[in-house]
């Protein structure tokens, strides 16, 4: 079946609310509305107010009664309707819902998924397109879940509303309809902490994630029409992170470029290329470089120039393949 990023949203939800009725969605116009970018679609008529819970406009509130239901043996799904709104549920998520199992010695567990779309691309301007997941990433007892195809969406959200620990799920809504892949009906799961090639090379890795894994893949295609093969790895789970599979690709080049939307300093890049310099400093035959966004407010008119392209990666390959 073929299907956008956001109906392989919509439909890993259905999927797992049929199979587990103590799965419920709670967040902002998820109800009749269907969310503001339709994520939950069809789901309200289908399952009915008691499952896909309309709540008010109080991200900190929302969250808790998440938290209270997940203690109680339901499954919710909370629904953040841009990840920029998150930060009021911040104390909540960071605070109680990542410390349960550690601070109840393993007694108790929070099994529940956070959802929200993020990154820029959209003209969102600075309240609707911010790319904050390493505040998460950060933050132990968190899982943090980073898909960029509909494939992978579905088969990773299936797996958080199943895991037993809480999952905070980003979801680059600059391509919720920018892609379509064709996906197996009903249930799949894809594990989570399992990084993927999304394209085989052997001079250079790219190491990235999410949204800018499309601009990476066609950085590398243009890239191999210079001469540089460009192996592409997708982490699609930043926590647990896939530190083997990183590993084994910077050893197989010695080459690494790493790509994200989110700001520079202290990003995810940063944490990667500590942890190759750590692991594979012996196999390295270039300085580690980093592809982001900006240390700045996300702009409106200046979009374009805060976020990677294909360009800007290029750039870098060539810098790092031509290093001797």
């Amino acid at each position: 079946m073929i299907m956008t990023l956001v109906q392989a949203v919509n439909d890993a939800l259905r999927v797992e609310m049929k199979k587990n009725e103590k799965v419920v969605l709670l967040g902002e116009d998820i109800g009749k509305f269907g969310g503001v970018f339709r994520a939950t679609e069809g789901l309200y008529e289908e399952f009915g107010p008691k499952r896909v819970i309309d709540t008010p406009l109080a991200e900190s509130g929302v969250v808790g009664i998440g938290i209270g239901m997940a203690l109680y043996g339901l499954r919710p799904v909370v629904e953040i309707q841009f990840m920029d709104f998150i930060f009021p549920a911040f104390d909540q998520i960071v605070s109680e819902m990542a410390k349960f199992r550690y601070r109840s010695g393993g007694t108790y567990t929070c099994p529940m998924v956070v959802r929200a779309p993020y990154g820029g691309g959209i003209k969102g301007a600075s309240y609707h397109s911010q790319s904050g997941e390493g505040y998460f990433v950060h933050t132990a007892g968190l899982k943090v879940v980073t898909p960029a195809t509909p494939y992978d969406t579905k088969g990773l959200l299936i797996s958080a509303m199943r895991d037993p620990d809480p999952v905070i799920f980003f979801e680059p809504k600059r391509f919720y309809r920018a892609i379509k892949e064709d996906i197996p009906e009903g249930e799949y799961t894809i594990p989570i902490g399992k990084a993927k090639i999304a394209r085989e090379g052997n001079d250079i890795t790219a190491i990235t994630y999410g949204p800018t894994l499309h601009a990476t893949k066609e950085a590398a295609e243009l890239a191999s029409k210079q001469g540089i093969s460009t192996e592409v790895i997708d982490l699609r789970t930043l926590s647990p992170l896939d530190t083997e599979s990183i590993l084994k690709s910077a050893r197989k080049t010695g080459r690494v470029v790493i790509i994200h939307e989110a700001p520079k300093t202290l990003g995810m890049g940063a944490e990667i290329s500590a942890l190759i310099s750590e692991k594979a400093l012996d196999h390295l035959e270039s300085p580690i470089l980093r592809v982001a966004g900006l240390d700045a407010p996300f702009p409106y008119r200046l979009e374009k120039e805060y976020l990677p392209d294909a360009s800007r990666i290029l750039k870098e390959m060539r810098k790092v393949a031509q290093y001797s």
